[in-house]
């Protein structure tokens, strides 16, 4: 039945003019709005919206992640443009915040929102 339709994902946020400036401006993605909601336009043509929910919450999960080839010089740069990486009980962080025992390297931090986000580097 939905074999052939194009489907895309979205996720809510509080303020739409923060979320704008902080995935457009910070991290540098494309945006596009139309009738009152947001589309990141991601690497490979993936649209995802992004929409004000009036009895919002956050996600507790990671909502998106960004593969990255060089994970200590985006962590840097983003620490740079004022993001603040998370701090998780029972992962051991280094200094920067990034997880690199098992799986990829993988660092998190949230959206103005609270929405969770990450880094992550394939060894």
């Amino acid at each position: 039945m939905f074999a052939n339709t194009k489907a895309y994902s979205g996720f809510a946020v509080d303020d739409l003019q923060k979320a704008r400036e902080f995935y457009g401006e910070t991290l540098g993605l494309k945006t596009s709005e139309e009738h009152g909601l947001m589309t990141l336009h991601l690497a490979g043509d993936r649209p995802t919206l992004v929409y004000v929910k009036p009895d919002f919450e956050p996600a507790t999960y990671t909502i998106l992640n960004f593969p990255v080839e060089d994970i200590d010089n985006v962590v840097d740069d983003l620490t740079a443009r004022g993001v603040r990486f998370e701090r998780y009980d029972g992962f051991a962080q280094d200094e920067k915040g990034i997880f690199r025992e098992e799986g990829p390297y993988i660092a998190w931090f949230k959206d103005p929102a609270g929405n969770v986000l990450s880094v992550l580097q394939e060894r």
